[in-house]
């Protein structure tokens, strides 16, 4: 995502205070190409990759307002950022109780869910690979299934799901975030909470042609990057590519400014 975007970067610019880190070695992390800040831009919906990008919004004293998992379109962006501010004031509110802060933590995050605009769940439909990972893997555990009988038909070739079958990945953090109210960074289960969908996400968007189409030939020789030990055949391949293109492309991340790319938390510090 680019956080560059209006109308989030005037909000970030002027709300809040932003950081990032490399987790290209952590356990967590999903594998994608190596994609340069400088490279195209391509959007996607709402969720995407929620293994290789995170987005905190964190109290100045390391507290977790929320998190956005994967990508997210600038104006989502937004407004999950003004519910982050108004879960602030909650948070250091001392006339409150920490069992009256949960609990509002808990109805604000449910709030803000119901008020989403139909726009906004279209954004945030859960990709088809990532459905069908979840349908094949955990359809009877999953909390990104709402009937895992509907869900059972994107098994079925060339068969999309049915409306009803799956959360929308707007749900999914909301609905996570509810379960996690105030918690400190240092103790956040990022492993459970970005867990769903396929560990893979690649948009090859340097490897595209004028007209958008990929080609195949340039992304077959793409660098790969994140937990590649993860994903069977990955690793062979990682292992064949050039160590030198790898550390370029790592270092280029951590360069990378407003602009939050695949391997990359942000954080966003809550100031007013």
């Amino acid at each position: 995502m680019s956080l560059s975007q209006e109308p989030a970067f005037s909000v970030l610019k002027n709300d809040f205070v932003t950081g990032y880190q490399d987790i290209t070695g952590e356990s967590y992390a999903g594998v994608s190409g190596v994609h340069m800040p400088t490279g195209n831009a391509v959007a996607t919906t709402n969720g995407a990759g929620p293994h290789n990008l995170q987005t905190f919004v964190l109290a100045p004293d390391g507290t977790v307002m929320t998190c956005l998992p994967g990508y997210w379109a600038p104006q989502d962006l937004v407004s999950e950022l003004r519910l982050g501010q108004d879960l602030y004031k909650v948070w250091t509110d001392r006339s409150l109780s920490r069992a009256d802060k949960d609990q509002r933590f808990r109805y604000m995050q449910q709030a803000h869910l119901r008020s989403h605009p139909p726009q906004e769940a279209r954004r945030s439909k859960m990709q088809g690979f990532d459905q069908k990972y979840e349908a094949k893997n955990r359809l009877q555990t999953s909390d990104c299934i709402l009937d895992s009988r509907l869900a059972s038909v994107v098994l079925e070739k060339g068969m999309k799901p049915p409306m009803g079958a799956f959360k929308t990945t707007d749900q999914i953090m909301h609905d996570r975030m509810m379960q996690r109210p105030f918690v400190p960074y240092q103790q956040f289960d990022v492993v459970a909470y970005t867990d769903y969908g396929r560990p893979f996400y690649n948009k090859n968007e340097d490897q595209r042609t004028a007209t958008g189409e990929v080609n195949k030939d340039l992304a077959k020789g793409q660098p790969l990057m994140g937990n590649t030990a993860q994903m069977p055949g990955m690793a062979k391949r990682a292992r064949r590519q050039q160590q030198g293109q790898l550390a370029r492309g790592r270092m280029m991340n951590r360069g990378a400014g407003y602009y939050a790319r695949r391997g990359v938390q942000t954080f966003v510090r809550a100031m007013r």
